[in-house]
């Protein structure tokens, strides 16, 4: 029986799933992000009406 084959695929599998695993954690690295980068929407103030609204809601 030639394990070769078995042995090249097992090496493939294992190679993408590293390349999977690390490619976040090296993209992270060359990301430059400071206090004027905002991603999404950048952060206001809250009225705190959703905390109203949870409590009236709870007591009725």
């Amino acid at each position: 029986m030639n394990a070769r084959p078995h042995l090249l695929k097992t090496f493939t599998r294992a190679a993408l799933l590293v390349g999977v695993i690390c490619a976040p954690l090296l993209a992270v690295q060359n990301v430059n992000a400071g206090t004027d980068t905002f991603i999404g929407e950048a952060p206001t103030m809250s009225s705190g009406a959703g905390l109203v609204l949870v409590v009236g809601l709870r007591r009725s």
